[in-house]
């Protein structure tokens, strides 16, 4: 059964069962039917966010294990909710707590679990790059001892990392070494010497073979069963990209878990890019939110932010040449262990054609020039399900682009068939690892980079939006609601969003009032301890990242007395993100010093008191925060609530937005007279009403914006009568039931 709104949970953090238990009155009367909890399976030790999984198998013990779980799970059903389980099936945590690696790392090959994870065994043995210097030097510094653990048994000691050994600790300590089946380096010869597929660039999480049936029973059999108990109600799968055949994993999963669970994938869709034919109910959402910052973005007024922005920082407004710098920067750097590999299974793949005969630098130049050209996350060659049509054009727009940048063009248009129309299991193999490695590399140079570079106009530098596409008219957007799908999952913030809801609309409040923006900026410039800065290093860049990330995140001192602190860790996240004078592997922070006191400086000063300009750009980003939430709740898909969203989310992105809320707190902006009473007042109303006319909702009819004067009404059409919500700044908003003619229509405060 389709959820009627989901509340996404962030679990740790003090997030446990039964903390959520405690909160359950407060989140349910909000009026949503489900929780969407982060993942709960055991992960590492202290992780905040459960994505490292080291258990696939076990609730994890600090969010209150399997007991804690099934007593959530009885109080939420008590209510009459749902669960919905955030599950892991790409990867698991590259650590020794991983008890199914660290049996690998006993037995290699031998080990029940060697090709559960995706390792490239023909390379040789495992490599480990866990080492703070080089193996030989910790051995010459006697760093390096064979020791019995009481869990491990015996075990090698590096400066107290403790591996497990095959065939115990007996002989030399090189005899010792030579019959294991991994071998530990240093962590900074990771680009050229792994032999693991890992999660993007993050060579602590391990890619999992869940393609092969007894990984994904070993991965999946505790889900199952929670759904099979009717504990869990619903799935969303992280990364479905990551997985090598995503359709055919979707198809037995859809298999197991019943035709009446939901299941979602984060997909990134780019533009127009149609969603494959899967047997899922949606994605979890992001093209829903760049909808709605899209519709309410007036063009002229993006251009203007962009023209000044270009002439203020000397940046292109070229944001397709900036991605593409990007791609070639993070291929080079951050990604160069995949292209590695990519060029390995390339010349395999190539090896018996008569026609082509490339060496290593040609076959590295082909894979690069593939991967800058792919202009989607990924392709589905080998599976039914992707359209034909566009699968075809992403093709013939990787051709076009080997033609004008690869020399010679002819190994990587061989190499685009392959991918195409694979012929050879040497051609599948490397088409499977092509698809699997583009959307790595369009995260990290996209969202991980360009997003901190090109940033005219922030609302659109964020995940699953685009800088080049900042514009919907409402006719366009009207058509985009129509088509909606009931089961997509409809989102505005969520754990990865670059910025949280309120804090994007006080960006797209940027657009809509350009005039302001230069005063504000003008004066910023102008500020004494700017001048300062700039003598030591300060770029425009970075004030223009501090202007805006002062205005998204702005509250008074008494709500947000650790502002200035705030502002400055994003400030320094933005400049290692962007990779041009500091970086997150490498950071520079003698370069990152004078900005950081600045954003102090300045946070503190806008606290004490905030600019005019700033002011009158808050107060309409307040205003079109209550119009993109009326979008989210009267859509057709499924409104889902990130955790404290139902009051003001000004959050900047990760971890800012993952810092802890207090939904007993929250709900007592039902009666405030504030900014956070009138969205928490809408959200609930609009959520209640939702439940009431579900059916009329999840049918036909599109979502229409009209502004007039002020006035922003939006509109949903049902069979049953529109639902218009009026929305002007400063006032409660008021929600009208319009019934068909010959009836009474009834209008009401949103309380």
């Amino acid at each position: 059964m389709l959820p009627v709104a989901t509340y996404r949970l962030q679990l740790r953090d003090g997030v446990t069962f039964d903390r959520v238990v405690a909160d359950l009155d407060a989140i349910a009367h909000l009026g949503i039917s489900h929780l969407y909890l982060s993942p709960i399976f055991t992960a590492t030790s202290g992780s905040t966010h459960g994505y490292d999984v080291t258990r696939p198998d076990a609730v994890d013990p600090e969010l209150g294990g399997l007991e804690g779980f099934r007593r959530l799970a009885d109080a939420v059903q008590a209510k009459g909710l749902g669960i919905i389980l955030d599950i892991v099936p790409n990867h698991t945590a590259f650590s020794l707590e991983n008890p199914w690696l660290c049996d690998v790392l006993r037995d290699g090959t031998n080990s029940r679990y060697a090709r559960h994870f995706d390792i490239d065994w023909s390379a040789g043995r495992l490599v480990l790059p866990w080492l703070p210097r080089t193996l030989e030097a910790l051995r010459a510094e006697g760093a390096v001892r064979v020791v019995q653990d009481a869990q491990l048994g015996a075990a090698l000691e590096v400066e107290g990392l403790r591996v497990p050994l095959r065939g115990g600790g007996e002989g030399t300590l090189d005899a010792v070494l030579d019959r294991q089946p991994w071998q530990l380096i240093h962590w900074e010869a990771e680009s050229d010497r792994i032999t693991h597929r890992r999660f993007f660039n993050i060579t602590d999480l391990i890619c999992m073979r869940v393609d092969r049936d007894e990984v994904f029973d070993d991965m999946h059999r505790l889900v199952l069963d929670l759904v099979d108990s009717g504990h869990v109600q619903g799935v969303r799968i992280d990364h479905v990209d990551g997985l090598r055949l995503p359709g055919a994993y979707l198809a037995l999963l859809r298999a197991r878990v019943g035709a009446g669970v939901p299941i979602w994938v984060e997909k990134i869709l780019v533009g127009s890019e149609p969603l494959p034919d899967w047997p899922v109910d949606g994605t979890t959402g992001y093209e829903h939110a760049r909808g709605f910052a899209q519709v309410l973005t007036p063009p002229k007024g993006a251009e203007s932010l962009t023209t000044l922005w270009s002439q203020a920082t000397g940046r292109s407004a070229d944001y397709a040449a900036t991605l593409k710098t990007a791609k070639r920067d993070i291929l080079r750097h951050e990604l160069a262990a995949e292209v590695l590999r990519l060029v390995e299974r390339a010349s395999d793949a190539l090896s018996g054609d008569i026609h082509h005969d490339p060496g290593p630098e040609t076959l590295r130049q082909s894979v690069l020039g593939m991967l800058e050209a792919m202009p989607v996350y990924r392709t589905y060659f080998g599976e039914a399900g992707q359209s034909d049509d566009y699968a075809a054009q992403t093709a013939d727009d990787m051709r076009q682009f080997v033609n004008l940048h690869v020399r010679p063009p002819s190994t990587a248009l061989r190499l685009i068939d392959c991918v195409e129309h694979a012929q050879t299991p040497a051609e599948e193999r490397f088409r499977d690892l092509f698809q699997q490695t583009s959307g790595a590399v369009m995260a990290k140079s996209a969202e991980d980079t360009t997003f901190y570079r090109f940033v005219p106009y922030p609302a659109a530098s964020e995940v699953g939006a685009s800088p080049d596409d900042v514009a919907l008219t409402p006719e366009a957007f009207a058509k985009v609601t129509a088509e909606l799908a009931p089961g997509s999952m409809v989102l505005t913030s969520t754990h990865d969003t670059k910025r949280s809801e309120d804090a994007r609309m006080r960006m797209v409040a940027c657009a809509q009032m350009s005039d302001a923006v230069q005063v504000l900026w003008r004066d910023l410039c102008n500020l004494p301890r700017v001048a300062a800065a700039e003598a030591e290093g300060l770029r425009k860049d970075e004030l223009w990242v501090l202007m805006h990330a002062l205005l998204a995140a702005w509250q008074p001192a008494d709500d947000a007395p650790d502002l200035p602190d705030r502002v400055a860790a994003y400030l320094e996240k933005a400049m290692r993100e962007a990779k041009e004078i500091t970086s997150p592997s490498f950071p520079d922070a003698q370069a990152e010093a004078p900005v950081l006191a600045l954003a102090r400086d300045v946070a503190t000063q806008w606290q004490g008191k905030l600019p005019e300009a700033a002011a009158a750009l808050i107060d309409r980003g307040e205003t079109l925060s209550l119009v993109q939430l009326a979008f989210k709740c009267l859509s057709r898909g499924v409104p889902d609530i990130y955790r404290g969203c139902e009051g003001p989310s000004l959050w900047l992105t990760d971890p800012d937005n993952r810092m802890p809320v207090d939904a007993v707190q929250l709900q007592a902006l039902q009666q405030a007279d504030s900014f956070g009473g009138r969205k928490y007042r809408l959200t609930r109303c609009l959520l209640l009403l939702r439940a009431k006319r579900i059916d009329d909702l999840r049918g036909p009819g599109a979502t229409r914006l009209v502004q007039m004067d002020g006035l922003y009404t939006v509109r949903r059409e049902t069979a049953a009568g529109e639902i218009c919500v009026e929305i002007r700044q400063d006032q409660e908003p008021t929600v009208q039931l319009k019934a068909p003619a010959g009836q009474r229509s009834r209008t009401q405060a949103a309380e």
